[in-house]
């Protein structure tokens, strides 16, 4: 065998043993959910679905809370990611591009940020919300979730527009535009793919929130699906294939959403590592 062939079966056997450790949990779980009783209580792990147990989906969803969790938890996502970004590009512009008193400072307190978890904003952001009737609403876990993104969204932003020379904001200056119009007719364009890899992180950091949904929401209806799926879990028994059915049904969502946005995402990941 040549080296060039050898060459390309040693790269498509990496690329198949890396599609298949990342596919391989989703599948794992869409065999769960197909298995019976005696199955999973065996002792030898099934391999491929049984799919004269399918009803356990369309049970599932008969039940109705798992359509209002999986609304509510996109409701959730989209709000996060519209509010995340549309405050992060100008919050991006203006650590770039700006001069100002404490702008150092306010780079390094953003950094810091991402390094608390969330238990610790739990408190101080319960009273917040409590105060201002926030709670058991999931306008309050848009903006809980927001404010603990902005500052990663923010900061890939601000990265990518340094990258953009300055001699074309000069020129739109000379015919007259404003910072405001420079911004959305000159940056925007030019860092669309930060700004849908920052929109994928958003997504993904919304949709599998757990501490601050389980904090700030009461009411069963209200609840995103990451808590939802939490409370099949009981003392006395747990339904291991329904449990399976919704966690495979609320992992579509995020799949669908990252295989959209991949390609810009590959191509914003290209663009910050050139970046010095």
């Amino acid at each position: 065998m040549s080296r060039f062939r050898m060459g390309l079966t040693l790269r498509i056997v990496a690329v198949l043993g890396v599609l298949g450790i990342a596919v391989f949990p989703l599948y794992w779980m869409f065999v769960t959910a197909l298995s019976s009783d005696a199955d999973l209580f065996a002792g030898e792990a099934r391999l491929l679905p049984d799919f004269s147990q399918f009803g356990v989906f369309a049970d599932a969803l008969a039940e109705g809370e798992v359509v209002g969790w999986l609304r509510n938890s996109l409701v959730i996502a989209a709000g996060t990611t519209l509010l995340s970004i549309g405050l992060g590009i100008p919050l991006g512009y203006a650590l770039s591009r700006f001069s100002f008193r404490g702008k150092v400072v306010m780079t390094v307190v953003l950094l810091l940020t991402q390094m608390l978890p969330e238990a610790l904003m739990v408190v101080p952001l319960f009273a917040l919300f409590n105060r201002f009737d926030l709670l058991d609403s999931l306008i309050g876990l848009v903006l809980a979730n927001s404010a603990f993104v902005l500052p990663i969204v923010a900061l890939i932003l601000k990265g990518a527009i340094d990258a953009i020379p300055r001699e074309l904001e000069e020129a739109g200056r000379v015919d007259g535009a404003r910072p405001l119009t420079m911004l959305v007719r000159i940056n925007v364009p030019l860092i669309a793919p930060s700004i849908a890899a920052a929109a994928v992180i958003s997504f993904f950091h919304a949709w599998n929130e757990f501490v601050f949904a389980v904090t700030f929401i009461y009411a069963p209806e209200m609840q995103p699906a990451s808590v939802g799926i939490a409370g099949f879990i009981g003392e006395v028994g747990t339904p291991v294939q329904t449990v399976m059915a919704v966690a495979f049904l609320f992992t579509l969502p995020a799949v669908a959403f990252y295989l959209f946005a991949q390609k810009y995402v590959v191509a914003g990941m290209t663009a910050g590592a050139v970046k010095g």
